[in-house]
């Protein structure tokens, strides 16, 4: 059973998904900054646009102005946060199809660069044609 699940272990499936967990978590927190860090507050500064403490109370102890403190006094429907986290997606799906279609125009470079291989016929193919080679020299 060692054995199996040793086989099983050091598969390269099984590693190479390791490590895309792994490095598609690193990728996720250096989106996560880009959006966060560098993208919404440009947009804040152009417009103010900071959704994330906008919320309704749905019960009458909710009197606080700000969403954390709203959430310890009852029940709130925080549709800014959402809202911001729903911009958030949209900022981080734009960014990642430019990166995708950025890195397609790159293969599509290194593919037109490359010269076409002629395609050499199957091995079976090429012992046929000596064999009729050598048959038509017979007779």
């Amino acid at each position: 059973m060692l054995k199996e699940f040793q086989e099983f272990a050091v598969k390269g499936n099984v590693v190479d998904l390791a490590i895309g967990v792994i490095i598609g978590a690193a990728f996720g927190r250096i989106v996560e900054s880009l959006v966060g860090d560098m993208i919404m507050p440009i947009f804040g500064a152009l417009g103010g646009l900071d959704f994330s403490n906008y919320f309704i109370g749905l019960s009458k102890e909710v009197t606080a102005t700000n969403l954390a403190d709203a959430k310890k006094q009852g029940a709130v429907l925080a549709w800014g946060h959402f809202l911001t986290v729903a911009i958030n997606f949209l900022i981080i799906a734009g960014a990642l199809f430019f990166v995708v279609k950025g890195i397609n125009i790159l293969r599509r470079r290194v593919a037109a660069e490359q010269p076409a291989k002629a395609s050499e016929p199957p091995r079976q193919e090429k012992l046929l044609e000596e064999i009729r080679d050598l048959m038509a020299k017979k007779s």
